[in-house]
């Protein structure tokens, strides 16, 4: 095997991250382009793998520099804890939310000392980190803090849309007032970034309006013309392709056909709905997702970030059934933006620009 060493977080013992994680590692794709090394808790991925039917031996590691990446085989930084015998799939533990922090925590560590080139997180609960004591109320939040990060954002990555959010997880009565032009100027100015890590030199970036038709020139709404459009000017005075603001209704149809490379969406909902409809699909007469496309990329932070863009899915886990396409695709576009960064073999990240001012956390 070779490309960037990654990191990948098994996420909440109980969920489907062992799983998916042990199914990923396997995918030949994956081991063409990236060494992936899991971090958690080997009984876990050993259950887990067994569970899902992937034939490979899993090989515990203390550190890094014991993992083989040898064909047939699953390397496990093992952390030793979350006993299988102490938790039961699919319910939420305090155990596990302990456990799935620790993963991060250590693997955050691992990115910050260049042991590994980036980190791909599988899905954590919240309920579970509450349970644990964990303040955070997901990856993104425990990310910035161990960072000591305060300008970033969500970047999901799907087959035909990339969508760089201005907030996420926040009250939809909030989201006008923190539409403001600063936090829009740094969204657009990180998604242009981004858009360069994955190997895009001229991007070209839509921003979206908050309010139906883009305010309709003031009828429906002035944040278009206080902070969108003043913040578009910003970014093309400073020699970004950002143009808009457009009526987000019609401009995801034109991003997904090719227009545009990035669309900067206002807030959470505004630019997942379209990412999740194209990728995901369910299958009720199965009564089961079908297909998982998509990625979300933490932009902003001093290490690199990827993750699946789904949950632990409680219902499912333990059945050998969960499907592990969204983890190869987050393993793929991490060792693809390891590689934007230089030394394939062990380093990549986004890099934070200064700050702009404080992010919400999500």
């Amino acid at each position: 095997m070779t490309g960037p060493i990654l990191g990948v977080t098994m996420g909440d013992p109980a969920g489907i991250g062992p799983e998916i994680a042990a199914r990923a590692l396997v995918d030949p794709e994956v081991r063409r382009q990236a060494r992936a090394l899991v971090i958690g808790d080997a009984r876990v991925v050993t259950a887990a793998a067994r569970v899902a039917g992937v034939d490979a031996a899993v090989h515990a590691v203390a550190e890094v520099g014991g993992a083989r990446f040898a064909p047939g085989g699953i390397d496990v930084l093992d952390l030793g804890n979350a006993d299988p015998a102490a938790f039961a799939p699919g319910r939420v533990s305090a155990l596990c939310g302990r456990a799935a922090y620790q993963y991060v925590e250590r693997a955050v560590r691992l990115a910050q000392a260049r042991e590994i080139a980036g980190i791909v997180t599988g899905p954590i609960n919240k309920e579970a980190l509450a349970a644990a004591g964990v303040p955070h109320s997901g990856h993104t939040e425990i990310l910035a803090e161990l960072t000591g990060t305060t300008a970033y954002a969500m970047l999901l990555i799907g087959r035909e849309l990339r969508v760089i959010h201005v907030t996420t997880h926040v009250a939809l009565r909030r989201v006008p007032e923190l539409v403001t032009r600063e936090r829009v100027l740094r969204t657009i100015r990180l998604g242009d970034r981004a858009m360069r890590e994955l190997g895009r030199p001229a991007p070209r970036l839509a921003v979206c309006g908050l309010n139906p038709h883009a305010g309709e020139g003031g009828l429906f709404g002035d944040e278009e013309q206080q902070a969108i459009a003043p913040a578009i000017a910003d970014a093309r005075a400073e020699g970004i392709d950002a143009t808009g603001p457009y009526p987000a209704d019609t401009i995801m149809s034109r991003a997904a056909g090719g227009e545009f490379d990035c669309v900067v969406a206002m807030y959470h909902d505004q630019g997942h709905a379209p990412v999740k409809a194209l990728g995901f699909r369910y299958d009720e007469g199965r009564k089961a997702w079908t297909a998982l496309s998509g990625v979300n990329v933490t932009v902003g932070l001093p290490i690199l970030r990827v993750s699946v863009d789904h949950g632990t899915a409680f219902d499912r886990a333990g059945r050998g059934t969960a499907n592990p396409e969204s983890m190869v695709e987050a393993i793929l576009v991490a060792a693809q933006l390891a590689r934007g960064r230089g030394d394939p073999d062990r380093r990549g990240g986004l890099a934070a620009p200064a700050p702009t001012g404080a992010a919400d956390r999500r």
